[in-house]
């Protein structure tokens, strides 16, 4: 866990104002960062439906009502995952799902490393041994295959039971696609040494440049070893609707896990609520409005994401290009010793500060497995979109969103936070 503070923080403002201290509020769990702010309003069409929904006083069963399921079901058939409603299990979000499904399998947890923030809280929270396994250099989210066959025998050496890989081959927070090859091989060896796959593809929607980007399930190789889960709020739904489903194989094992699943959601409490259930099986029926909205969502976040990034190459960090998603992770190590004029040290002290200069969340990458001595962050890309309702619908109309003024005069903002750690 991230060490504890006890300083407070001075004065918010730019670089100019009171010298910036850490603050006490930024290591416990409870204040992890959310999912990348998509920095758009609800589609109108949406919030209809919830209120239409509004006045339903049963609650919806644990795992999801059929018509949620069924719609579910048929969002991933259309995407060559095929499987009836029986098989899917949705939660009030990605975090208790995951929780019962870990829960539902014995043994310890692997996972790449860097992985999203929710991951090692999990794992640990039911006391499960959970075994970081390095990414190749060209992608997050997926294992390198010789480091995890690597780590599966050291781990068993040790006396440990790895049975379960948590992939994201559209990944947070790398905002990188696996290579199908990769994604094959990583697979493969799991499956040759017996462990189960959970494959998180909340963000498989939100590609960059959908014709150019080869994006393979694991669930499409290895049908009967991988469990699919998708957060909706990566492309479909609002952050503040939390819904996530799951798509089990069609096998007897699945299905007793899939059980075991729903008995944890049951012990929990974990029900989606009604109005919301009734808006994400109508988002995951992709009609026009959410598909258009999906799509433009996209293109937008591909220009300002790319800008971001270029704003992060000129000030000297290293970045992947971002393929996907709301945002980037960066890597300020070669501004460490700039950084260490200004007190920061490690990935935590970088969290601080960047929060406080670009004035949103700005998790270090300690949040997501990487050492704390390691200068790397996540940065979204939602909040430069505009910080009205009005300003993010020009953002995601105009034709060409950077020359906005409200889109250019934050990304100056952004940019001059990481030019000034020259």
């Amino acid at each position: 866990m991230a060490r504890e503070r006890t300083e407070r923080a001075g004065p918010g403002g730019d670089a100019a104002r009171a010298p910036w201290t850490p603050r006490e509020d930024r290591g416990p769990v409870r204040y992890g960062p959310p999912a990348p702010d998509p920095g758009l309003p609800v589609l109108p069409e949406l919030a209809g439906v919830v209120a239409a929904a509004a006045g339903r006083s049963e609650p919806e069963p644990t795992g999801g009502s059929k018509p949620l399921r069924e719609a579910a079901a048929a969002y991933w058939t259309r995407r060559g995952l095929r499987g009836g409603p029986e098989c899917v299990a949705a939660a009030p979000g990605a975090s208790p799902l995951l929780l019962a499904l870990i829960a539902a399998h014995g043994g310890d947890v692997l996972m790449p490393r860097p992985c999203p923030a929710t991951w090692i809280p999990q794992a640990r929270l039911l006391g499960r041994p959970a075994y970081h396994v390095p990414t190749p250099a060209e992608c997050g989210g997926v294992p390198d295959p010789y480091a995890l066959l690597e780590t599966v025998r050291r781990v068993r050496a040790e006396g440990g039971r790895p049975r379960l890989l948590l992939i994201s081959v559209v990944d947070d927070p790398t905002a990188t696609v696996a290579p199908p090859e990769l994604v094959r091989e990583a697979c493969e060896a799991a499956v040759a040494e017996g462990m189960h796959i959970v494959s998180d593809e909340t963000w498989r929607d939100t590609l960059h440049r959908p014709h150019d980007t080869v994006l393979l399930s694991p669930a499409e190789m290895c049908p009967d070893d991988v469990t699919v889960v998708c957060d909706l709020a990566g492309a479909l739904t609002p952050s503040a609707w939390p819904v996530a489903v799951a798509r089990f194989p069609d096998t007897e094992r699945a299905a007793a896990r899939h059980a075991r699943t729903l008995d944890i959601l049951t012990a929990l409490g974990a029900l989606v609520a009604g109005p919301v259930a009734a808006a994400a099986a109508h988002a995951l029926g992709e009609p026009e409005a959410v598909t258009a909205r999906v799509r433009r969502a996209a293109e937008l976040q591909a220009q300002v994401a790319a800008a971001a990034h270029r704003a992060v190459l000129a000030a000297g960090a290293l970045a992947r290009p971002p393929q996907a998603g709301r945002h980037l992770y960066a890597d300020l190590g070669p501004l460490r010793a700039r950084l260490a004029t200004r007190g920061v040290t490690d990935s935590l002290e970088l969290e601080e500060y960047l929060t406080e200069r670009l004035g949103a969340p700005t998790p270090g990458g300690h949040r997501f497995g990487d050492e704390l001595g390691a200068l790397r962050v996540r940065l979204g890309t939602g909040p430069l979109l505009g910080s009205t309702p009005e300003q993010q619908m020009e953002s995601l109309t105009a034709v060409e969103p950077l020359k906005l003024p409200h889109v250019a005069r934050a990304l100056s903002i952004f940019g001059t936070a990481l030019d000034e750690l020259r």
